[in-house]
């Protein structure tokens, strides 16, 4: 009987751990590539060990239910890794996989790509980033099922990892297993996420903290946020939403010379902190008193949105002092023919006539997209030796995101910084470092700002950095020399 027992123990391992019926292909072993390289990074010289490959997500049966492609990089020499932080990095969508983070600021590879141009076609400059954070941290970047090379096994779908619970739920396995077969429990451990990446890390704090199983986390860095969809969401009858986002149409205005910079004195910063004020002090509630608002004060409201945003009054006037963002990019600049970026609103896209209400497409996304994913697959065949022919899904590959959360109360909108405010009242040392660009208007400024600034957070553990660039901040060089320093200051600080 115990001779039988093994010889099935081993036949599962050799399977990959799945017992699938007699129709159904063997799921096959995970695959993993290494290599060893090195980069100069902040003025060292670091040797390193990267890992890409598969690691397989189990049922309480053992039995293989995902893959997860992740890339891993250690730096040698480090004798004691419990001294040694490690980050997880990801990116958002949801629905993409990590090499926006990875080639484009953290990695040991880096993208070249023009300031607020579009990319063009191959071939693309990719360079040493001696701006990586592997001098004070080992990098994990993780796919998440669907993205990348990450996909369901066996029978199972991708509806089981795809939804708010779905995905952290799958994502705090693979940390637990990475730290498991890297023997880092004791390891110092951070968080890195962009855009919907930043949703995922309050679902994984909501995973990873609060049992007696705990994975506590030092701290988490939230680029380009998006917890709370309140507040940049300004679909019919959330007003809340033009609040949010007003500083950020501010913003871009000025960027493009549609506003009287002379009138602060050439200075960005004391023309949005007024921007801000006029926001919540004035705007707001304009728009609260809606069709009772007072001819006058409707006037005045009207003119400084004028002044704020460069939009014309009689424009403001007509759409009742509500322009969704859709019409702002097309409206900013249509005396030229152009449409400014949801992502990035530095970048320009041509348009095909004057009289469209919303941009044929999203210029900082266009502008981008084939840089990327061009650097991403040629670094992995051609550096780490990733020896894949499967088709790689840079981003949309996800379909049916379930945004119910079993702790939403039926909420129609999603909100997952109660379970950050909670993580940080029940661990005294996370950190929350939250970067925001000002030219973002997917996941504008103001928005991160007002939740943030509601009650639960401990607000001396809250950071906030700014930058001179949009959604993806690290597409402006300046700001990817200042996001770096910021992360490496916020591990170095621990």
């Amino acid at each position: 009987m115990i001779r039988i027992l093994a010889l099935a123990l081993a036949m599962t391992c050799l399977t990959g751990g799945a017992f699938a019926d007699d129709d159904a292909s063997p799921i096959p072993e995970a695959r993993s590539f290494e290599s060893h390289a090195q980069v100069t990074v902040n003025g060292q010289r670091i040797r390193y060990t990267a890992t890409a490959g598969e690691t397989y997500l189990r049922d309480e049966d053992g039995n293989p239910t995902a893959s997860i492609f992740s890339t891993t990089y250690i730096a040698d020499g480090h004798a004691d890794p419990r001294t040694r932080p490690v980050a997880f990095i990801f990116n958002g969508g949801p629905g993409s996989a990590s090499l926006w983070l990875h080639m484009g600021v953290f990695g040991p590879q880096h993208l070249v790509l023009p300031n607020a141009q579009d990319d063009g076609a191959a071939p693309f400059d990719v360079v040493e980033n001696t701006r990586s954070i592997l001098d004070v941290a080992d990098l994990v970047f993780v796919d998440p099922v669907g993205t990348g090379w990450s996909r369901p096994l066996g029978e199972h779908e991708g509806s089981e990892f795809w939804g708010v619970d779905e995905d952290g739920e799958s994502l705090a396995q693979f940390i637990r297993i990475w730290l498991s077969e890297h023997q880092r429990w004791n390891s110092p451990k951070y968080l890195l996420g962009e855009s919907y990446g930043t949703l995922r890390i309050g679902s994984l704090l909501n995973q990873l903290e609060g049992s007696f199983t705990d994975v506590s986390i030092n701290g988490v860095v939230l680029i380009s946020t998006v917890l709370d969809f309140r507040f940049d969401d300004t679909s019919e009858g959330n007003d809340i939403g033009y609040i949010g986002l007003m500083p950020g149409y501010a913003a871009t205005a000025w960027y493009h010379n549609r506003v009287d910079h002379s009138a602060w004195n050439n200075d960005i910063e004391a023309f949005l902190a007024e921007a801000r004020t006029f926001a919540v002090e004035e705007y707001m509630p304009a728009l609260i008193y809606g069709v009772t608002l007072p001819a006058d004060r409707r006037a005045h409201i009207v003119s400084e949105l004028a002044r704020f945003t460069g939009l014309s009054e009689q424009y403001l006037d007509r759409s009742n002092m509500r322009v969704s963002l859709g019409r702002f990019q097309r409206e900013l600049l249509r005396d030229q023919g152009l449409s400014v970026g949801r992502l990035d609103a530095r970048y320009t896209g041509v348009e095909v006539d004057g009289v469209g209400e919303r941009p044929d497409e999203d210029p900082s996304f266009y502008g981008i997209d084939g840089g990327f994913t061009s650097a991403m697959l040629d670094y992995f065949g051609r550096t780490l030796g990733v020896d894949l022919t499967e088709y790689y899904s840079t981003i949309g590959g996800v379909r049916g995101w379930n945004w119910e959360t079993r702790e939403s109360g039926g909420n129609s909108y999603i909100n997952v910084g109660p379970w950050i405010a909670r993580a940080m009242r029940q661990n005294s040392d996370l950190q929350v470092m939250v970067a925001q660009g000002y030219y973002d208007l997917a996941t504008p400024f103001m928005g991160a700002e007002m939740m943030f600034h509601q009650p639960g957070y401990v607000q001396e553990r809250v950071h906030f950095r700014y930058y001179d660039s949009g959604h993806m901040v690290y597409l402006n060089d300046p700001s990817m020399t200042a996001l770096t320093e910021d992360v490496r200051g916020l591990i170095n600080d621990r």
